[in-house]
């Protein structure tokens, strides 16, 4: 278990290390928030690479979980492929608390900066990056599919870690 964790109706929120045994959890969590979805083989694909540095938040025991962040480090690079938290345990820091423990991970591997890209109609996401100190490096036209409807940009955003 790592970081100070937090409270949801008085129940502790953990992060944990997260390797291909969570997979299941992270794709059903997953298909809860993005269309398209990635399956549990394309998640256990991710975690079981190398390179990757994932977490899990769980919600009292450590199979609740309600959250997850995916990242992978290149040198002294990473970037964050995916993160989400539940829809039912949004607003109380879940997201914050995932990102700032792989940024605290990722830089023990000596990572000097950390990348992300985020649909520019994620007000929620976008403020949470920025404040958590990501700057818009640019932007993917069309990058973000979605069923029904129009493709949406992706803005890149970046942020310089300390040693």
């Amino acid at each position: 278990m790592m970081g100070p964790g937090i409270m949801i109706d008085g129940k502790r929120v953990s992060l944990l290390w997260a390797g291909p045994e969570r997979a299941a959890d992270i794709a059903r969590v997953h298909s809860r928030i993005f269309s398209p979805a990635w399956d549990e083989k394309s998640v256990h694909g991710l975690l079981d690479h190398p390179a990757a540095t994932a977490f899990v938040a769980t919600l009292a025991v450590p199979t609740e979980v309600i959250g997850f962040i995916i990242g992978q480090i290149a040198a002294d690079e990473s970037e964050i492929l995916t993160v989400g938290v539940d829809p039912a345990y949004r607003k109380h820091g879940v997201g914050k608390l995932l990102a700032e423990g792989l940024m605290r991970a990722v830089g023990r591997a000596e990572v000097r900066r950390v990348y992300l890209e985020v649909a520019t109609d994620n007000a929620a996401a976008l403020h949470l990056y920025s404040k958590l100190g990501f700057v818009p490096a640019g932007v993917r036209k069309a990058y973000y599919t979605r069923p029904g409807s129009a493709p949406v940009d992706a803005v890149t955003m970046a942020r310089a870690l300390t040693a």
